[in-house]
C-alpha cells in the first residue's frame, strides 16, 4: 500500500481547531514539538518556539508548571507576535493546572489549546474537582483539550482497579495486556467526564504515550477502534540519536499506514547543546517518506561504494539538501508546491543518470576512473554537462532557477 492510499483509508474524525490549525477531519496529519527552554525565561522559549516554527513545527507545547511560568506564557505570546510568528501555543499541566489556570487568566486566554495528563490532575477526592476546573476553564475560554495518557504516569487509582479485577479473572491476562487496556480507558473515560462537564466533541484529543514500540501499537489501534477522536502519536523517552529516530520511526510509520494518528510529535532527546528542532526534521520526513504530506524538496543520494572513493557526491549531496531545507521558510510563501520537488545527487554511472532521469533535478557525478565531467538532467531529460572545480555552484544555480521558472507565479 502506498502512502495516498493509506491517507484514503483514514477513518473519520472530529476536526479540532487550534488557532489556525485542524487537527483530525480532513486535514493533514500535523506536526508539533515541546520546548525544552525554561517557560519563566521569556527571551529563551520565544526564541526557541520560533526556532521550531521556522523548521515547520505547526503547534509548539510549552511547559506551564509554576506560577512565573503562567505569568510569562502572555509575553512570550506578544513577543512572538511581534516577530509574526503567529504558531498556536499549547501549555503543558501537571498536578497544579487547575490552580495556575484559575489565578493566571491571561495564561489561560493566550494558550490555544490544553494538555491534560490525567494521571497528574490530582489524588484521592481532589482529583475530580480538579480535573472539573480546568475542563470548565477550557469551555470558559473556548479551548480544545488534549487528554494525554502517559505510560509512566497512569492514574495508579484506575490501574490498581484493574489489575485486582484481573486477579479475579478465571483466566487472567498478562500485566503488560491490562496495562495497556487502562492506558485506553483512562483516555476514553475522562474524554466522557470531560464532555459531562459541558466541553465539545470537537474540542477533544486523544493520545496515550508509551516507551515501547509494540505496546504503541497495541494501544493505538485498540484506542482508533473505540473511538473518533483525533489522535496524537508519539513515542514517549524514545531516547537520543538513532536509537530514537529509529524506534520513533518503527512505531508511527506502522499506525500511520493503518491510518491511525491525526497529530505526531517524536521525542528525541537532544544531544548536549543539540539543536531542538532535529525532532521537527524527523516528523516531517516520516510523513514525507510515506507520501502523506511534503514539507521540503526531497534529495535522494546513493550510499556510496567502491566506485565512488571521492566524497565529492557526499559533500554536494549534503550542502544541497541543508539549502533547500534552509531556503523552505522564505520559498513556502512565494514557490507553491516546490516542497514536492526532488534533486538526485548521485556519484557513478551505475546508478546515476537513471535516478537522475527519476527527480526534477538530477547530477550524476564521476565515479572512480570515469571521465571528470557530470551530466545534468532535468524532468528526464539531459540538460547540460558541468565539469572543472565550480560543479557544487553552477548545480546549486541550476537548482534556484528550476524553482523559478518552475513554481513562480508565472509558472
Amino acid at each position: 500500500m502506498n502512502g495516498n492510499a493509506a491517507a484514503a483509508m483514514r477513518r473519520p474524525t472530529v476536526a479540532v481547531r487550534v488557532g489556525a490549525v485542524t487537527i483530525g477531519g480532513d486535514g493533514p496529519i500535523v506536526v508539533q514539538s515541546m520546548t525544552n527552554t525554561d517557560t519563566a525565561d521569556v527571551d529563551a522559549t520565544v526564541a526557541q518556539v520560533a526556532a521550531l516554527a521556522r523548521a515547520g513545527s505547526e503547534l509548539v507545547r510549552v511547559t506551564v508548571n509554576t506560577a512565573v511560568a503562567a505569568a510569562a506564557v502572555p509575553r512570550i505570546r506578544e513577543a512572538l507576535d511581534a516577530r509574526g510568528v503567529c504558531v498556536p501555543l499549547i501549555g503543558d499541566f501537571h498536578f497544579n493546572g487547575h490552580k495556575l489556570l484559575t489565578e493566571h487568566p491571561a495564561c489561560a486566554e493566550v494558550l490555544a489549546k490544553y494538555r491534560i495528563n490525567p494521571g497528574n490532575v490530582g489524588r484521592g477526592s481532589k482529583r475530580d474537582a480538579q480535573f472539573a476546573t480546568m475542563i470548565e476553564l477550557a469551555c470558559r475560554y473556548d479551548r480544545p483539550v488534549r487528554i494525554g495518557v502517559n505510560w509512566g504516569s497512569l492514574d495508579s487509582a484506575l490501574a490498581a482497579r484493574m489489575m485486582d479485577e484481573n486477579a479475579h479473572r478465571a483466566e487472567p491476562r498478562e500485566t503488560g495486556e491490562v496495562l495497556r487496556e487502562a492506558m485506553v480507558i483512562s483516555a476514553l473515560e475522562n474524554a466522557r467526564r470531560a464532555r459531562e462537564l459541558g466541553l465539545g466533541r470537537d474540542h477533544i484529543v486523544l493520545s496515550c504515550k508509551m516507551s515501547g514500540v509494540q505496546d504503541l501499537i497495541a494501544v493505538y489501534r485498540a484506542l482508533a477502534a473505540r473511538c473518533d477522536y483525533p489522535l496524537h502519536l508519539g513515542l514517549t523517552e524514545a531516547g537520543m540519536g538513532s536509537k530514537g529516530i529509529v524506534a520513533s520511526s518503527a512505531a508511527l510509520a506502522v499506525l500511520l499506514q493503518e491510518g491511525i494518528g491525526d497529530t505526531i510529535r517524536v521525542s528525541l532527546t537532544p544531544e548536549p547543546g543539540g539543536d531542538r528542532t532535529r525532532e521537527v526534521v524527523v516528523a516531517q520526513e516520516i510523513l514525507q517518506t510515506m507520501g502523506l504530506r511534503a514539507f521540503t524538496p526531497m534529495v535522494v543520494a546513493c550510499p556510496g561504494c567502491g566506485r565512488t572513493t571521492s566524497t565529492y557526491f557526499q559533500e554536494l549531496a549534503q550542502k544541497i539538501q541543508t539549502y533547500l531545507r534552509e531556503q523552505m521558510p522564505a520559498w513556502r510563501g512565494r514557490y507553491a508546491g516546490v516542497e514536492t520537488m526532488s534533486v538526485a545527487v548521485m556519484g557513478c554511472v551505475v546508478n546515476g543518470p537513471g535516478e537522475s532521469r527519476h527527480a526534477n533535478i538530477g547530477i550524476s557525478l564521476p565515479g572512480t576512473g570515469e571521465s571528470p565531467v557530470a551530466p545534468v538532467y532535468i524532468d528526464g531529460g539531459k540538460d547540460v554537462t558541468l565539469k572543472g572545480e565550480h560543479i557544487a555552484e553552477e548545480f546549486q544555480q541550476i537548482v534556484e532557477h528550476y524553482v523559478r521558472e518552475h513554481y513562480g507565479t508565472g509558472a
